[in-house]
């Protein structure tokens, strides 16, 4: 943090405060009951994602390229919905809403990289996809291991800097106009906007990171799922075709969990009312990991397969076999039944 204030000067002082206050939602009544209801979704997103991470390092059949996306996309969400949603709890259902100003900015930190690293393994997951359909016979040798190593430890790398350029410039701001933080969490946008100096550099990060994670991981989506329809478009036949594109049903509805509130949310910022922006975002922050065990890995057949091969043989996989049953069955209900109720 010394290089940002270092290059503006030795002498120059920033007033830091001791402590943020998180306000979070306000005049919704009966409103601890909702973060009751995020705890639940905590509960089944660290169950789900936490098995999905056990079963692809158990199982050797599931160490292929792919699943090395899967595992990370199950590590983010099991990580970022661990940094965030326990200290929500804390905040608002144990009413500690006073977080140090360094905790703060560290749990800014982690909660933006896990952020952009659901953008990213979306995309590597679409890559996956393109490839897989359009160039089938060359599969083997443009998505490999180490492709997809790469490809997942540069996510982490840029991530990771562009966040830590956005926590230093905070260092550099005077917080003076107040230390309350009309957010759920310790919300740069938010932060930036109570400093008294020139926060401009802040400003343009806020429009330029929500392009460069959001607006251009979706776009290279869009565009290979165009390419893929043109691909499946020339197969011989429709049922062919629809067999195949079946592969990205759930990968393009963790695409429009994740990108429709959040895009909606950052292009009307100014325009929504704070409640419904913090409940937009919140719900984003926590319903995709819970989402993608269920909707796009556990009705995967590879990963039925690899339950079924793992557990064949003991007593144990009929126990499993019915918890999958009832948590498909049970908790796709109420993710569709709950969304539109909050957003």
């Amino acid at each position: 943090m010394d290089l940002f204030n270092s290059a503006l000067g030795k002498n120059i002082t920033f007033m830091h405060p001791a402590y943020f206050i998180i306000t979070g939602l306000s005049g919704i009544p009966n409103i601890r009951h909702y973060y009751v209801f995020l705890f639940f979704v905590y509960i089944v997103s660290v169950l789900g994602n936490t098995l999905v991470m056990a079963l692809i390092y158990l199982d050797p059949k599931l160490r292929t390229p792919k699943y090395v996306a899967v595992f990370n996309l199950a590590f983010v969400d099991l990580f970022g919905n661990t940094a965030l949603v326990p200290k929500v709890l804390d905040i608002f259902l144990f009413n500690h809403p006073q977080i140090p100003y360094n905790d703060c900015l560290t749990f800014l930190f982690f909660c933006y990289t896990c952020l952009c690293m659901q953008s990213f393994n979306l995309v590597a997951l679409s890559y996956d996809r393109l490839i897989a359909i359009t160039y089938p016979l060359h599969y083997q040798v443009k998505v490999t291991h180490k492709f997809m190593l790469y490809l997942i430890a540069s996510f982490w790398v840029f991530s990771i800097i562009a966040v830590l350029i956005a926590v230093g410039l905070i260092t550099r701001l005077s917080i003076c106009e107040s230390v309350f933080v009309n957010s759920y969490f310790c919300d740069h946008g938010q932060i930036y906007r109570l400093s008294c100096n020139d926060h401009y550099p802040n400003y343009v990060l806020s429009w330029f990171y929500p392009v460069a994670f959001s607006w251009v991981p979706l776009l290279f989506i869009l565009i290979t799922y165009i390419c893929i329809v043109c691909t499946l478009a020339k197969m011989a036949t429709v049922h062919e075709g629809l067999k195949a594109f079946r592969t990205c049903i759930g990968h393009l509805s963790l695409v429009a969990v994740y990108y429709i509130p959040v895009l909606t949310t950052f292009t009307m910022m100014d325009k929504i009312h704070p409640n419904a922006r913090i409940l937009n975002l919140s719900l984003t922050s926590v319903f995709p990991p819970m989402l993608n065990p269920i909707v796009y890995v556990l009705q995967t057949q590879e990963i039925k397969e690899g339950i079924s091969h793992r557990f064949s043989d003991h007593r144990s996989y009929y126990y499993l076999q019915m918890i999958f049953e009832w948590f498909l069955s049970n908790n796709s209900t109420v993710c569709i039944k709950s969304v539109p109720g909050f957003m």
